[in-house]
């Protein structure tokens, strides 16, 4: 473990995510994890690490840091002002820095969520195989908590990179988000307010985080032989479940149980996008099979390797 950073600020809300930890929810332990798969998943390639390496999630305002050792950074996710010694610095593409600089990923001008990779991946202790962060129950990344002014950041081993590295493309996150869902599972409770939810915009409210997103917008009204609850079941993320009041919620990463019956499901490949989406923001959601959103994702999966393939060439 070397020595990479020292935090000087941590932003609003920082904290050090893997590919989260996925064999633990009978117990009650959520997945946690990174919340865009897509933006770490390139900042983990900019900068050589495997794939799931730890980084560092930001909300918001991204962290401002004092480099402590030599390294290769990648920052990716919301467009940034990010800066190395106060000098404008492009995103998603890998930058060296050494002792004494000073990077600060600044607030994005778009997107709600940024990610900085640094090569050797940020080392925490694995808890439950997984050095994500899981807030709720204060286990992995640093102690369980977000980032603090004064924290001391820790790198594994790596080798430098022989050559910068730049993804030739990148998302542009915008306010309006196009949501692919799989109606179900409880969408038989549903069967007029259907329609109503992927014909219909909503807004992202405030009360938006790592665990789910409330939505507003057009109430989602039960059959009148369904029933107000069904019994508490597990989640995935991108479950879309309607409490009593009829205003969907989003369920993310750090959930394991609902109680309230879900109209839809998110498909996996489009959650990174949900991701970057910030209070105001408008979303509304398309239909999609089950057998359409299993080709997606393995049309998603092979992009994640040609990603990798590009950027190691």
């Amino acid at each position: 473990m070397t020595d990479t950073f020292r935090v000087i600020s941590p932003g609003p809300l920082t904290t050090i995510q893997d590919a989260g930890r996925t064999a633990f929810q009978h117990m009650g332990v959520p997945v946690s994890g990174v919340l865009d798969r897509y933006a770490a998943h390139v900042a983990n390639c900019l900068v050589g690490n495997p794939a799931g390496s730890a980084v560092l999630e930001a909300t918001l305002v991204g962290p401002r840091l004092e480099v402590l050792a030599e390294a290769d950074i990648g920052v990716t996710g919301a467009a940034s002002a990010l800066t190395v010694n106060g000098v404008p610095t492009p995103g998603w593409t890998s930058v060296r820095v050494r002792p004494g600089d000073v990077v600060d990923a600044g607030a994005p001008e778009s997107g709600c969520r940024s990610y900085l990779a640094v090569g050797g991946g940020f080392d925490v202790p694995l808890v439950m195989g997984s050095r994500a962060t899981y807030l709720g129950g204060r286990i992995g990344g640093l102690d369980g908590r977000s980032l603090a002014a004064g924290d001391i950041l820790k790198r594994g081993p790596a080798r430098l990179l022989d050559q910068p590295r730049r993804l030739p493309w990148f998302p542009l996150y915008g306010t309006q988000v196009i949501l692919r869902a799989v109606p179900g599972p409880q969408d038989e409770y549903f069967r007029t307010a259907l329609a109503t939810f992927f014909d219909s915009p909503f807004t992202v409210s405030a009360q938006a985080n790592r665990m789910g997103y409330r939505l507003e917008g057009p109430a989602l009204i039960r059959e009148a032989d369904a029933p107000a609850s069904i019994v508490s079941e597990p989640i995935v993320a991108g479950n879309v479940q309607v409490p009593a009041d009829g205003r969907p919620i989003v369920l993310l990463n750090e959930q394991t149980l609902g109680g309230y019956a879900k109209i839809a499901t998110i498909i996996t490949p489009d959650l990174f996008k949900l991701a970057q989406a910030k209070p105001g923001d408008t979303v509304r959601f398309v239909a999609v099979t089950v057998a359409e959103s299993a080709a997606i994702a393995r049309q998603w999966a092979a992009f994640f390797s040609e990603i990798r393939t590009l950027l190691e060439r």
